[in-house]
């Protein structure tokens, strides 16, 4: 039976099975004292939506552009931008919220290899593992923007779907930005419908669109009015939201 701590790699040693008690205990501590850590962190960020999105793409791409354009229309919005912090089209959101004069944060993953928090943040705070990381980026978030991504952010998004499906969540909107690129995953989830693995009212969760402007409406029927939130002026920020 393994019980040795690893720096860096503890998490990939608790999925590996059974350790001993003591170690066990150590992780959970080490897990509860990044839960504190994010919650003192990000407790003022405000109503956020959660921008998802791949890394790998730089700047002259066009995906780039319309992430940016997407954290542009949130700000004005009123909504803070909550990215995962690094770079690609996750860079590109909080680009065009600071550019807005909104708020942009990050929930920043440390790896094995580096990844620095892209220069656009306001504010971020770095956690050590994934789980905790997505229930932060959900916990705080009032809908979902979905870039062109991979795994990462298939894994964010189906983390999302999941939890509004079964209920865990209250039905906030997700967003996918790029017809083309999410037409693929439409047609699944509407051949799972017809197999009945899914509802087809879970369809309807999400909305498919190119539009910025369609994007947006979406959002402020769906989370702005649904919920009631009200712009306010924090110090030094402008069109931020509160809950009603």
């Amino acid at each position: 039976m393994k019980s040795a701590y690893l720096p860096g790699l503890d998490e990939q040693t608790f999925l590996e099975g059974p350790h001993s008690r003591k170690w066990e205990l150590a992780f959970l501590l080490r897990v509860a004292a990044e839960f504190i850590r994010g919650l003192r962190a990000l407790h003022f960020v405000g109503p956020c939506v959660s921008v998802f999105g791949s890394a790998r793409i730089e700047e002259e791409h066009p995906f780039y552009a319309l992430a940016r354009e997407v954290g542009r229309a949130l700000a004005g919005l009123g909504f803070t931008v909550m990215t995962g912090g690094g770079g690609g089209l996750m860079e590109a959101a909080n680009r065009g919220a600071k550019e807005a004069g909104g708020r942009s944060v990050g929930c920043n993953i440390r790896l094995p290899f580096e990844q620095k928090p892209n220069a656009y943040l306001d504010h971020w705070v770095s956690i050590r593992y994934f789980f905790i990381r997505k229930v932060f980026l959900f916990k705080y978030s009032y809908a979902f923007v979905v870039m062109p991504g991979g795994v990462g952010t298939l894994d964010e998004l189906f983390e999302a779907y999941t939890l509004i499906q079964c209920g865990k969540i209250q039905n906030f909107p997700i967003v996918l930005m790029g017809r083309e690129y999410w037409g693929p995953l439409l047609k699944l989830l509407r051949d799972m419908a017809e197999e009945g693995t899914i509802s087809p009212s879970d369809i309807d969760l999400i909305l498919v669109t190119d539009s910025v402007a369609e994007a947006m409406a979406h959002i402020e029927k769906h989370s702005v009015e649904r919920f009631r939130l009200r712009r306010t002026k924090p110090p030094q920020r402008r069109g931020a939201l509160a809950e009603g």
